[in-house]
């Protein structure tokens, strides 16, 4: 089974919010209780056993901000 690690760099993050708005599973979000270092509201992968590595995240970050892992996970029967 394919799963995701999804990586925001908070200091690049600038706060735009394409990664929530274009997560097809709606695995991101801005919850409002964090911040980057340059006091934009930090978005938080708040589903992260639902992340299906697309990358669709890291592709529409303007900033380069967002890092999207894939690995392989073993099926338990």
């Amino acid at each position: 089974m394919l799963k995701g690690e999804v990586i925001i760099d908070e200091a690049l993050c600038q706060g735009c919010g394409y990664c929530v708005k274009f997560c097809p599973r709606g695995c991101i979000a801005i919850t409002g209780d964090k911040f980057t270092p340059q006091g934009y509201l930090l978005p938080t992968v708040i589903k992260p056993d639902e992340c299906k590595p697309c990358g669709v995240c890291a592709m529409l970050c303007p900033a380069a901000a967002i890092e999207v892992y894939k690995f392989e996970t073993e099926v338990v029967a």
